[in-house]
């Protein structure tokens, strides 16, 4: 392990940094839940951010790793600056909101509450963008030194990661996350889904790390580009499937 976060850092280390920061912020979380009882929507404040912070310390760290392969060292830079930027203001409106007692997303209940959900919808839009370039560039460059399967893990794990961030404009449209419920509904322990309705979260959480899986997947287990290609196919019509079934107000577990 103390591997690994060596190279992370010599690979990029303004991403390394960032991505300790978010999971710095994520284990401040776990320690304000156990002195904390604040809730919204029935759940502690801190659970949110919790969520974010780790979620965004992952994807920093694989961007970290993945960027390395890319060979215009300039524009890698200026993907990093925006990844950190964007998700360093988004998590930290995140938090702040939660300091505050309320919610974040989709919250428009008076004027002030409304600025701050919209400028997380810009900074999330210039993420977005971001890893369109991010992916364009991967399938745009043609020298590659990593295994075919690997490469093609990570072009197909981009794509369903922003497939599937782009998921959050349903939940934006519907100004909640919960489908036949409203958000107030206590599910799961900790991710808190709803255990009674559809939610539109399963299928975002499992898109979204994409990024990581199908990467792993063709770097440790497929052999040719055609399996990662099937594999990809089948976690795509997976993550699909979970979110028809969100839509149509069906829980994960029925």
């Amino acid at each position: 392990m103390k591997k690994f976060f060596a190279e992370l850092k010599q690979r990029n280390p303004l991403l390394f940094w960032f991505g300790l920061f978010n999971m710095s912020v994520g284990l401040i979380c776990i320690l304000l839940i156990c002195v904390d009882d604040v809730t919204i929507l029935d759940i502690n404040r801190w659970i949110k951010p919790m969520k974010f912070y780790f979620s965004v310390g992952l994807m920093a760290f694989t961007m970290n790793w993945i960027l390395y392969y890319l060979n215009n060292v300039k524009k890698v830079k200026w993907y990093s600056w925006l990844i950190t930027i964007t998700m360093l203001f988004e998590n930290g409106l995140i938090l702040m909101q939660a300091m505050r007692g309320t919610t974040s997303h989709f919250n428009v209940a008076n004027p002030f509450n409304g600025i701050i959900f919209s400028m997380m919808g810009i900074l999330i839009l210039i993420f977005s963008i971001t890893c369109i370039f991010i992916l364009i560039h991967f399938f745009r460059q043609s020298q590659f030194t990593i295994p075919v399967p690997y490469l093609w893990g990570i072009r197909l794990g981009l794509l369903l990661f922003i497939l599937f961030s782009l998921e959050g404009g349903i939940m934006v449209s519907l100004l909640k996350h919960t489908v036949g419920a409203t958000d107030e509904a206590k599910g799961y322990l900790i991710i808190n889904w709803s255990k009674y309705h559809g939610d539109l979260r399963v299928a975002h959480f499992a898109g979204i790390h994409a990024l990581q899986i199908l990467p792993l997947l063709g770097f440790y287990f497929t052999k040719t580009k055609r399996q990662i290609i099937t594999a990809a196919i089948i976690y795509f019509v997976v993550v699909s499937a979970l979110l028809f079934q969100a839509l149509n107000g069906i829980p994960l577990f029925f």
